[in-house]
Formats: structure tokens, C-alpha cells, sequence
């Protein structure tokens, strides 16, 4: 028998059960249908067992050099299955809580995969959801008033490099049972980074292998150069300008690839090769084609409240491209979700959503870069300062890294906020509130920062803009 519904959700990651959340809040009748585990990708696969390893690697590591603190060890040694089997225990307990939420909610979860039907005897338009469940049982048939696709994405490959044996990508990484003596990452973005950081504090040799001329490419000049220089110093070794050539891939016991690097042929050997290059929309096996949705590039086409080319059908989260962060799909399914209720929401300004790299040193932004704001005609100021006249930093035994501010010469209105160094990322955070207040770097200075505290050297970077930094 078919259940009607006011908004059916396809996929159960950050993005949808959020949305979910939210249309249970405003009183809409609201089923969600995932085909795995409730959390997607980024409890599952990504965001959180991810940084439960870089966690353990960060320990590792200073447990290592614990005599810095006068604190004397011996035999240090890292149990990789408990590490796993702390992540693990993450994971379950995250998990278990979102489950909570769903029932909390009175939301309706369906274990199967979803497909959108064009026009049928259930409905005269596109969308009545049909549900190949999970436990085998026969199609259940979901007719909402309106459907959100959340469906996320999953790692990209490059022609010729296929995925098993020695060659992995983040997905297969999650689920190793011992630290490689060795690996080559393809790839230096955000993700490449955590991973080479994280493998390379557990002990292992890593080679970054980058097509860009810098790594995190999307990150402001300075943040990538002081990352490539932490990086290097840490001994993980990194090769930019480099074109992976897929067709003389090897593998044995170890995996060889050739890259072009600026014009000469390189190869590269190592135990393990990680492919890290973006993540592509899952797009394909959800009906699409039965519908007039518009697919560009591999991504859903939407407008500014994720309505597609059909009114009734929402898109968020990776699905459309964009961000793909956790966060950006959450509060793209509470936008979607508000302009079905009639909410009148405010759509979404990407400029103040602040993004994270969680390798040691972290790195945090919100905002635009420098050549970003004199690309797009801005007169720019900036302030920089170093974590190296901060005492709190210095008290951790953490003060590479600084916090570079940009502003507007005209209005002094903040462009963009920078940060490499320790726990910066979640220092962005007040720099994400001040873009959003349109404060200046004025205010941000004349906000007391307590001492001694990181955050200090927010205060400082702002003051250094008009050269007014007090320790530096």
C-alpha cells in the first residue's frame, strides 16, 4: 500500500537527516530513505573516523617528543587495531544517537534504495519514490508532496588507477588493519593532506604527488606554503606540478606509477597508493531520467532554495556540487526544507561559511583569499601574526602557524580570515562570526581576547592590519 507523505528524503547522510530534523520541527509528515547506515558519508566514511585516527596519530606523535614536557616514556608503539577499535566505538556511539534523533522526530526510515518515478498511476507528476528495500521484502511506494535528494558522493578515481589490491582510495584507507611502511597519495587537497599528515605521524613514509603547483590549491598562497613547509618538516615528501601517468601503474608487493613532473618522467614506488582526487555526486540509479532535473558536470542543477528544474524536487549537499563539506548540507536541507514550509528562508552566502583541514598544523578559512578579493577589484589590506609570540602556543609546544586577516582599504570591511596552527579549527569560528556581522578588523581587535589563549592571535592579526599589533 502506498504511504503518502509531505517530503520524502533520499539519503540519510549529514544533509538529509538534518533536513529531516528541521521538516519534523515545522510539522511536515516526513519519511527518509537510505539505502546503507543513517550518518552517510561523513559518520561513516568520512568526516568522523577520519579525524578519530588523526586524533590517534596526534597522540602518537606527542607522545613521541613527551620529553619536550618533561614527561619521560619509553617504547612508545601504536596498536593499530585498538586505534580502529576506538573509531569504531565513535562511530557506533554517533550512529546510535542519529537513530535516536529519527525516532525522536516520528521521521519514517526506510532501508532501501530509492528511485524517483516520472508520472504514474500513483501521482500525475514526477516523484512518487519507489523503494527496493534492504530486507528483501516487496517495493514500498512513498507519495510525498515534495522530495529532497541528498544522496552524496563518493571518491573519484582517475582513468587507469583501479581501485583494490594495493590502490585504495579514502573509503578502502578507513578500513586498514596495519599502518603502511610506505604510500604514495595522489592528490594534495584537503584530504590528501589529513591522510598524509595522519600516516606520516603513525610512521609511515608518504609522498604527496600533486597536479596543482602547490598543495590545498584552493586555500590562500601563504597557508599552502607554510603547509608545504610543515609537511616537508614532519618528512612527508611532496612533488607539485605533477601529471600522474595511470597506464604504467604496477603492483606486487609495492605499487609504481609515473608522473610527468614539468616535463620529466618520474616514477614512484611505495607499499600502499591512496587516490585522492575530489569526490564525484552520486547521481546515477535514483531516477533521474524519469524527470526533468537538470544534471551539469555530474552535479544537480538548483537555484538558490535547491529547487530543480521540477519545482516539487529539492537537491542538497554533495548531490549538487559546490562545498562539499558536512555543514554547507546541513544547512542547505534546513533552507530547502523552510522554503517548502513557506518559511521564506534566507538562501545561503557561501563567502561566510568557513572550511577546515584537520591535518597537524590544522588549517582554517572563511571568507576570500588574497588574490581571491584582488581578483575581484578589491584595494586589500592585510595582518598577519605568528603563533610564535603567542604563549598559549608556546605552552602547548605548537607555535608554527599564524593568522593572516584581509580587508577592504576603501570600506574596512573583512574579506577573509586565514589560520594554520594548532586547534585552529575551532578558533574559526569567532573570524566566521565577525564575516557574518560585517564587523571590521577594528572590532575584532577591540574584542578582549583572554590571556593566555589562542585566540589571541586573532586579536593581533586584526590590530596588524593597520600596524598596530601589540607583540609583534
Amino acid at each position: 500500500m502506498a504511504q503518502e507523505y509531505d517530503l520524502v528524503i533520499l539519503g540519510g547522510g549529514t544533509g538529509g537527516y538534518v533536513a529531516a530534523i528541521r521538516a519534523s520541527q515545522l510539522g511536515l509528515k516526513t519519511a527518509l530513505v537510505e539505502k546503507g547506515k543513517l550518518g552517510g558519508t561523513c559518520l561513516h566514511n568520512g568526516c568522523i573516523p577520519s579525524k578519530a585516527l588523526l586524533r590517534s596519530a596526534e597522540v602518537y606523535a606527542t607522545a613521541k617528543r613527551s620529553d619536550e614536557y618533561g614527561i619521560m616514556t619509553s617504547d612508545v608503539t601504536v596498536d593499530f587495531g585498538k586505534v580502529q577499535e576506538r573509531k569504531g566505538k565513535i562511530v557506533e556511539t554517533l550512529h546510535k544517537g542519529v537513530q535516536h534523533l529519527m525516532k525522536q522526530g516520528k521521521i519514517d526510515v526506510y532501508e532501501g534504495l530509492g528511485r524517483i518515478l516520472g508520472p504514474s498511476i500513483f501521482s500525475p507528476m514526477p516523484g512518487t519514490i519507489s523503494v527496493e528495500m534492504n530486507n528483501g521484502e516487496e517495493n514500498e511506494m512513498l507519495i510525498p508532496k515534495n522530495v529532497i535528494v541528498a544522496t552524496g558522493s563518493r571518491p573519484r578515481t582517475l582513468p587507469g588507477l583501479e581501485i583494490g589490491g594495493n590502490v585504495m582510495t579514502s573509503d578502502e584507507a578507513l578500513k586498514l588493519e596495519e599502518i603502511p611502511s610506505s604510500i604514495i597519495i595522489v592528490g594534495g587537497g584537503v584530504i590528501g593532506i589529513e591522510w598524509a599528515s595522519m600516516l606520516s605521524d603513525f610512521g609511515a613514509e608518504v609522498t604527496v604527488i600533486e597536479y596543482a603547483d602547490r598543495i590545498i590549491p584552493t586555500e590562500d598562497k601563504e597557508i599552502s606554503k607554510e603547509m608545504q613547509r610543515l609537511m616537508k618538516k614532519k618528512g612527508v615528501k611532496i612533488v607539485t606540478n605533477a601529471k600522474v601517468l595511470p597506464e604504467t601503474l604496477s603492483q606486487g608487493d609495492q605499487v609504481t606509477i609515473s608522473a610527468e613532473v614539468k616535463g620529466e618522467q618520474k616514477q614512484f614506488t611505495a607499499e600502499k597508493l591512496l587516490v585522492s582526487v575530489g569526490r564525484q555526486a552520486n547521481t546515477e540509479g535514483i531516477g533521474i531520467e524519469n524527470t526533468d532535473i537538470q544534471v551539469e558536470k555530474g552535479a544537480i542543477l538548483v537555484n538558490e532554495y535547491y529547487q530543480t528544474k521540477e519545482s516539487h524536487i529539492y537537491a542538497i549537499g554533495d548531490v549538487i556540487g559546490g562545498l562539499q563539506l558536512a555543514h554547507v548540507a546541513s544547512h542547505e536541507g534546513i533552507t530547502a526544507v523552510e522554503h517548502i514550509a513557506g518559511e521564506n528562508p534566507s538562501p545561503l552566502d557561501y563567502r561566510l561559511i568557513s572550511k577546515c583541514i584537520y591535518s597537524s598544523p590544522e588549517a582554517a578559512s572563511v571568507g576570500y583569499t588574497e588574490d581571491e578579493a584582488r581578483e575581484k577589484g578589491y584595494k586589500v589590506k592585510t595582518g598577519k601574526f605568528s603563533f610564535r609570540a603567542i604563549g598559549k602556543a608556546l605552552v602547548y609546544g605548537e607555535s608554527d602557524g599564524f593568522v593572516k586577516i584581509i580587508a577592504d582599504e576603501e570600506t574596512n570591511d573583512l574579506l577573509g580570515v586565514h589560520m594554520i596552527g594548532p586547534h585552529v579549527t575551532d578558533m574559526i569560528s569567532e573570524a566566521g562570526l565577525a564575516m557574518v556581522l560585517d564587523a571590521t578588523p577594528w572590532e575584532v581587535a577591540h574584542t578582549i581576547h583572554p590571556h593566555p589563549t589562542l585566540s589571541e592571535a586573532i586579536g593581533e592579526a586584526a590590530l596588524a592590519v593597520e600596524g598596530k599589533a601589540i607583540h609583534g
